[in-house]
């Protein structure tokens, strides 16, 4: 209960609402998943020919896989039960399996039919989707490394790859950049997490304000990128 209190009262959790419409938006981590969109977004800009369908499709793999399904897996995983027991584990499965069939039915008809290097980033993801939120082998996945590789790096390069069928020096490169913002917002989550348990009021403050900064600063370059791409704005 002490946890689900701390986490209702993060920047991210509506203030309004029924209790189970603000733990659903809250496990969504919509901040945090939309940097993760926006890595997928960015590198998807990479690419010298756009398919604008493609962009949408990995807006929405992304979305389904990481917003519904991985946070739903891991509310599920979690030993400490963060967001408390509105929600049962058949609900929660309930959301996992449909986020998963909408992203992989996406990314499955993009691998038949234009860019089958992206499969290896579809296996990849799903085991680190498993792995990390059910905290397998004692937790070894369970760490901001991973964390950064798995919702940093590798959604840049399927960005890329959905594009292009095709990897190249740019987005590796861009990659690092993601892994390490994505190192910097976990390892900052963890802490305002810690601060905000523990009642620390003026940390916690100080870490949100860093927090918004980070996620709102790589959404807005993504949609300043994507807008410069649409009406082909150049310098």
């Amino acid at each position: 209960m002490k946890d689900e209190i701390a986490r209702l009262n993060e920047w991210f959790v509506p203030q309004f609402g029924p209790i189970r419409f603000r733990i659903f938006v809250g496990m969504l981590f919509l901040p945090y998943t939309g940097m993760c969109i926006s890595f997928a977004v960015i590198g998807s800009l990479l690419s010298p020919t756009m398919a604008w369908d493609r962009v949408v499709a990995i807006i929405i793999i992304y979305f389904a896989a990481l917003g519904i399904s991985a946070h739903a897996a891991d509310s599920m995983g979690s030993k400490s039960k963060p967001w408390g027991n509105r929600f049962s584990n058949l609900e929660l499965l309930i959301m996992v399996v449909c986020g998963l069939f909408v992203a992989y039915g996406i990314g499955a008809y993009y691998i038949v039919y234009y860019t089958p290097l992206l499969l290896p980033i579809a296996i990849l993801e799903g085991f680190f989707l498993i792995a990390y939120n059910y905290e397998l082998w004692n937790g070894f996945f369970h760490n901001n490394v991973w964390f950064a590789i798995s919702w940093g790096s590798m959604p840049l390069l399927a960005g890329y790859i959905i594009q292009t069928n095709s990897l190249s020096y740019a987005p590796i490169l861009v990659s690092v950049a993601a892994f390490l913002v994505s190192y910097i917002e976990i390892k900052l989550s963890r802490k305002y997490k810690e601060t905000n348990q523990n009642h620390e009021l003026k940390s916690t403050k100080g870490l949100e304000l860093t927090l918004k900064i980070v996620s709102i600063t790589t959404i807005l370059f993504a949609i300043m990128l994507l807008f410069f791409r649409v009406f082909q704005i150049t310098f």
